[in-house]
């Protein structure tokens, strides 16, 4: 176990942590010259095309170092906030983490959250100053702050670039010397934490895991702690680029599992694993179950399909475990799924790997946040609203309260008055400001959730031009003058389409509802009334003309009453087609809705 290191890569999201890690591969011997590529652990599509990480990877590398052959687990994590949930199970999987830094960039909101994170989990952390040699970078200021934030030396921060190798072998050196040899006592029972899983369409879920105590081995029998099923271990082995099958794993080393397990329920991300015969007493204390930030209906654009979207969600679920969904109902879309998200990005990836992996075409509802509403009668009795369709009637209803995080948003210093009139738009309150140097300032904010489910992030990049980083964290509830906004199309509502706004905005958001709806709902025999309420009152409404045939064409001369009885006759059946009539809503206009500042 002397020679086993498990470490993590952590940065802020475009620091080079995907390309560091090629060359940590490339350095160690771990990829044939054939198989080398760019971002090699980023294995989906989407992260290639995006060129962000969505998944931590773990992969085992040898290196020797001093004629001693060490064994190192490496796992490369995100950065980008709507994933720091795949951050924090790297973590615990871990005894030390490489903090990398951008020398061209600085510190951004996300390297300090996720140094919090490892912090708290006791890690050793190494800090890199990426990107060295780019002409745009600044080492020397940027080594200043890192030790500013570490309260290192200077002569701990490595710098290296992940382009050209420069200082991969320095890095190598620190993991082995720095960072401790994992503890853990062979002899004990076993107990394993699971980390990550992912399905396998002919061999079932591969379970990836770091053993703590005791060893794992082929043909075991083992048990799952949380859900209490045990199995036989199929296989078991370690994870190089391919899976390599091994007899035994033992402890502090990392690998994966196959059980032949089908069902996507049975496998829970922070696990314990242990021997169905001799099983520990204690579960591992690893992480705390997810809180979703944005919550959105998904609703499988044939109602047939509702199973199937049912088995996707459960095997997307494996791999992400940040998603949560239960199902729900709409009068307009029939049955489906309310998830719940980390964030905007975290639901589009969602949507995509629904589409490209699944092959299932969805409908998204607007996204929202859930909101506990109290009512006035005794004993006074809260309730969980998470679709706007949930809230009392406005006659029992004393008081809603929505969740406020603390938002931290760091910032060039020029850029101060549009991100700070940004975030009081936004029903924001500033707490704290402080500058990390004379150019950089750290802003926070108390802040509504829900102001920032929709376009915040775009518009921060947007009035910051790119500098501005963003990261948040949930402080709580507090009490609100929320109003429910209906949407009603020829007369009727449209649930899918409510949404849960502050009074003093509803007015404006409804106007812009209506309108954007105007322009993407195609113009059917009879005019459509688009119209915003709140409860029974209108506040605002457009209409999409009809589609008129001119039936007085074939009259030429003649009286006039002729004309008018065309026309009254038209005008009878347009009125019987309106009360008949359905309105197709097509998909752009669910969406729509969420570029309403565009």
């Amino acid at each position: 176990m002397k020679n086993i290191r498990n470490f993590c890569i952590i940065a802020h999201i475009d620091h080079g942590k995907s390309t560091l890690a090629d060359r940590l591969l490339d350095v160690t011997g771990t990829v044939t010259e054939r198989e080398k590529q760019e971002q090699l652990l980023d294995s989906m599509d989407l992260e290639r095309e995006r060129g962000i990480t969505i998944k931590s990877h773990a992969i085992q590398m040898d290196y020797v170092y001093n004629n001693e052959k060490y064994i190192l687990n490496l796992i490369d994590t995100p950065g980008h906030v709507d994933f720091s949930y795949e951050v924090s199970r790297s973590i615990a999987a871990c005894e030390g983490a490489l903090l990398i830094v951008d020398a061209a960039q600085s510190i951004q909101a996300q390297t300090i959250s996720n140094l919090y994170l490892a912090l708290e989990n006791d890690l050793e952390i190494i800090p890199v100053l990426n990107k060295v040699d780019l002409p745009s970078a600044n080492p020397e200021e940027v080594t200043d702050d890192i030790v500013d934030l570490l309260g290192c030396s200077p002569e701990e921060v490595i710098p290296a670039s992940g382009k050209t190798g420069f200082g991969v072998d320095n890095i190598l050196q620190a993991i082995i010397e720095r960072i401790p040899p994992p503890q853990g006592n062979p002899e004990a029972p076993l107990q394993a934490l699971i980390f990550d899983s992912v399905y396998n369409p002919f061999r079932g879920i591969e379970t990836y895991f770091r053993v703590i105590n005791g060893e794992i081995k082929k043909g075991q029998h083992i048990k799952f702690m949380a859900t209490n099923k045990s199995y036989y271990a199929d296989e078991v082995g370690t994870l190089r680029l391919k899976q390599y099958p091994r007899e035994s794993i033992k402890a502090g080393d990392v690998g994966y599992l196959i059980t032949g397990i089908k069902e996507a329920k049975e496998v829970k991300v922070g696990d314990t694993i242990t021997d169905a015969k001799n099983p520990t007493q204690n579960m591992i204390a690893g992480f705390e179950d997810v809180k979703p930030m944005v919550f959105a209906g998904i609703y499988p654009v044939d109602t047939e399909d509702y199973e199937e979207l049912r088995n996707s969600m459960e095997k997307l679920q494996l791999n992400d475990a940040s998603l949560v969904f239960i199902p729900e109902s709409s009068a307009a879309l029939g049955f489906g799924f309310r998830c719940g998200f980390l964030g905007m990005l975290h639901l589009e990836i969602i949507q995509e790997r629904l589409e490209r992996e699944f092959d299932m075409t969805v409908i998204t509802t607007v996204p929202n946040v859930s909101y506990q509403a109290y009512t006035i009668r005794e004993p006074e009795t809260s309730i969980l609203v998470n679709n706007p369709s949930d809230l009392p009637d406005p006659s029992i209803l004393d008081r809603v309260e929505e969740p406020f995080i603390k938002a931290t948003i760091i910032t060039k210093a020029e850029y101060i008055g549009p991100v700070m009139s940004l975030c009081i738009e936004k029903r924001g309150v500033i707490t704290n400001q402080t500058y990390l140097t004379t150019d950089r300032v750290e802003l926070t904010f108390d802040m509504p959730l829900a102001e920032i489910v929709f376009d915040f992030y775009d518009r921060l990049k947007t009035v910051s031009r790119g500098y501005a980083s963003f990261d948040y964290s949930p402080i709580g509830m507090r009490a609100s003058h929320l109003v429910k906004v209906d949407i009603l199309l020829n007369g009727n509502t449209v649930d899918a389409l409510s949404a849960l706004i502050h009074r003093d905005s509803a007015y404006e958001i409804g106007k812009k509802m209506c309108e954007k709806l105007k322009e993407l709902i195609p113009r059917q025999q009879f005019d459509i009334p688009i119209q915003a309420a709140i409860g029974a009152k209108i506040i605002a409404r457009e209409t999409v003309k009809a589609l008129r045939k001119d039936v007085t064409a074939k009259c030429y001369g003649g009286d006039i009453s002729r004309k008018r009885k065309l026309l009254e006759k038209q005008k009878k059946g347009k009125k019987r087609m309106r009360q008949i009539g359905n309105v197709e809503i097509p998909q752009e206009a669910f969406m729509a809705v969420l570029k309403l500042n565009d």
